[in-house]
């Protein structure tokens, strides 16, 4: 506890000398960040690898390509975005400017997730330098390859008084909770978001809750199913479905359940192989204890397509479970897993009805081409974003603030929204004599 109480105090004492909140100290930074992920790039591919099984193909599609789009849209725009920003003044003070001027909250502690622990420990840093902080990151024990890459990066690009990473198994994310921080910006499960919150409400420290949730995807019976089947299969067995966003369940009307199984199981076959247990590049299972819990979901309702598994390997393959009731174990908790659940429906609203009683998801997915039930869906439903005849494909914009509601999250990011998340925006009223 002393060294991360050092450690705080050293950033704090950093951050007071004013360097931080320079224009020209900001973009030098950003600009350093991203020749040292272009120089580590090979090393961040191989810790994927060796902890997530991750090709290189996806690790840099699905992480290293992420935070360099946020970095060059950052470096873009980063002027605007923190300069004073004049606004209209009351009628009743005709003789005053209103401005308002972002600035960094002072030291932010980042914990950074298993699941993309590259993506989402760097792309919430490019938010906190972009405003102007100091920071902390925290990366997952879980993830000990990148974990390790993470702090041989940042120690290199940055003194630890401006950028730290503090490597460590759960007392070490305790420790960091107990110091006051200026802005917590956390990545991970509901029941840890809770904990976090907890502990930041003991210093009245604001927060980001980047969580997750059961993200349902609906295929309408005018869905174009090839389609459909293509972008599902891709968003749900990325990194092996353990994605914040990733589909976890499948509502499919009546008419085209039979036909949209059939492409889902061709598509699995043409993307991973006929044998996706032999598919070296099939991303495996984070740990032992995630692998059996996933191993006991396979047990709901009957299943469709794959079903197996090898422990000594942590691989499940891409599976589809049919016959689940909304009372199984499989839909009472977020899957994080190559399993998908599938109803079929004819009359929608009943469907709508069970997502609703639920904690509002992530995400949700629909693929249709009827306005009205798009509109219906949309005004129906609470969620923390929606694609429409796609995937994943929405957390991917810049110009979309990516977060959930509720139980899957708190406050969001990309793009501006990362630059203003970690920015108190002061409010300023300048009257003439």
């Amino acid at each position: 506890m002393e060294l991360e109480k050092k450690l705080v105090a050293q950033q704090r004492t950093f951050f007071n000398t004013g360097q931080t909140k320079s224009m020209e100290y900001r973009i030098r930074a950003l600009q350093q960040l991203r020749q040292g992920i272009e120089k580590y790039q090979q090393r961040i591919l191989d810790a994927l690898h060796a902890d997530l099984n991750k090709s290189e193909a996806e690790a840099y599609g699905s992480e290293i390509r992420i935070v360099l789009g946020e970095l060059d849209f950052s470096l873009d725009h980063i002027e605007k975005w923190a300069a004073p920003r004049l606004v209209p003044t009351n009628s009743a003070i005709p003789d005053g400017v209103s401005t308002i001027y972002p600035e960094p909250y002072g030291v932010a502690l980042i914990i950074a997730p298993w699941n993309y622990p590259f993506q989402l420990a760097f792309g919430p840093l490019i938010g906190a330098i972009a405003a102007g902080n100091c920071a902390i990151i925290k990366p997952s024990e879980l993830t000990p390859a990148v974990s390790r890459l993470t702090y041989n990066l940042v120690h290199e690009i940055f003194p630890e008084e401006y950028i730290a990473v503090m490597e460590g198994e759960v007392e070490t994310s305790t420790a960091l909770l107990k110091e006051k921080f200026d802005y917590i910006f956390f990545t991970g499960s509901t029941g840890v978001g809770r904990i976090v919150m907890k502990a930041a409400a003991e210093h009245l420290t604001p927060v980001t809750l980047e969580l997750g949730g059961k993200s349902p995807v609906i295929v309408n019976k005018d869905a174009d199913l090839n389609l459909a089947a293509q972008r599902i299969v891709r968003g749900k067995f990325l990194n092996a479905g353990q994605t914040c966003v990733a589909p976890d369940y499948l509502l499919v009307h009546e008419n085209v359940h039979d036909k949209l199984l059939e492409l889902i199981r061709a598509e699995i076959g043409d993307k991973y192989g006929a044998d996706v247990l032999q598919n070296n590049d099939f991303p495996h299972i984070v740990n032992a204890r995630n692998f059996d819990r996933l191993s006991a979901l396979l047990q709901d309702g009957k299943t469709l397509i794959g079903g197996r598994s090898e422990r000594d390997h942590l691989l499940i393959e891409p599976t589809v479970l049919g016959e689940v009731d909304w009372k199984s174990p499989v839909m009472q908790e977020e899957i994080f897993g190559p399993i998908l659940p599938v109803f079929k429906y004819g009359d929608l609203n009943p469907m709508l009805d069970e997502i609703v009683r639920r904690p509002k998801p992530l995400a949700l997915y629909l693929f249709t081409e009827d306005e009205d039930l798009q509109n219906q869906v949309l005004n129906q439903v609470s969620f923390g974003g929606v694609c429409i005849n796609d995937t994943l494909s929405h957390m991917t914009s810049h110009y979309l603030p990516f977060g959930g509601v509720g139980e899957s999250g708190m406050g969001s990011y990309h793009g501006q929204q990362s630059f203003d998340v970690f920015s108190h925006h002061k409010s300023v009223l300048k009257r003439s004599k």
